[in-house]
């Protein structure tokens, strides 16, 4: 989580947002991503997305069955799709959208739009991780003056 945590931040000093994530592999790190949606001009350019994308190019396949997701925040509906698309057995997440909402990444309307199914019916766990550092990411970015808001 710290890595996930780490990228996040440096992201925003890179000018990509304030969000990063990795997947691993029987305890290796297989592949990083930070989020570069305003830097590459594409909305779906997400941490998360980004990490399943070189994770499937490393290992060679689409499908990310055995993969954990570890992300810096909780995957947006788009990103939680996406995994669940890739087959990751589990994903793994420090702030939660309510942090994200403080820093001006307010997604609730989507998640809003993926409440009406419990979560012991889906076909991956998830689970939040309550670690004391898992604002950094956000602090940076609403420190950083140039942000561009999205």
């Amino acid at each position: 989580m710290d890595e996930a945590i780490r990228i996040a931040t440096t992201s925003v000093a890179n000018g990509g947002g304030p969000f990063g994530a990795l997947v691993a592999k029987d305890g290796e790190i297989v592949a990083l991503g930070n989020n570069q949606v305003t830097a590459n001009l594409d909305p779906t350019a997400h941490a998360e997305v980004s990490a399943m994308r070189a994770a499937c190019q490393k290992l060679n396949t689409f499908s990310l069955e055995g993969c954990v997701l570890v992300t810096s925040c909780e995957p947006c509906p788009m990103c939680l799709s996406s995994a669940l698309w890739a087959r990751v057995d589990r994903i793994v997440f420090a702030a939660d959208r309510d942090d994200a909402a403080v820093a001006g990444f307010d997604d609730r309307k989507f998640y809003d739009l993926f409440e009406k199914r419990p979560q012991e019916l889906w076909p991956a766990t998830i689970e939040r991780l309550d670690v004391p550092n898992r604002n950094e990411p956000f602090e940076a970015w609403l420190a950083k003056s140039d942000r561009i808001d999205y």
